[in-house]
């Protein structure tokens, strides 16, 4: 009972920063793209984030789809990068 499981949890990071970093490369790509996705965690202040979901309520889309477009514009992928 003070054996330690080697198991790793739900919400295990790597030890080593790069690997937890690079964590998302390594999941099985699928045809679709959107089947993977990582999270990003923002701060903005509560007026902003009433205005980009106002926004979002006019143009009839979710807010992760609107910033998930604005970001795609904003980001195209570069000569190399996996699509």
């Amino acid at each position: 009972m003070n054996e330690r499981s080697t198991r790793r949890g739900f919400a295990s990071r790597p030890a080593d920063p790069e690997q937890w970093i690079k964590a998302a490369d390594s999941a099985p790509r699928a045809a679709d793209l959107s089947a993977f996705t990582a999270r990003l965690t923002i701060d903005v202040t509560p007026e902003m984030r009433g205005r980009i979901k106002i926004a979002a309520f006019g143009r009839g889309v979710t807010v992760a789809d609107m910033l998930r477009e604005l970001l795609a514009r904003e980001f195209p992928p570069t000569q190399g990068d996996p699509s």
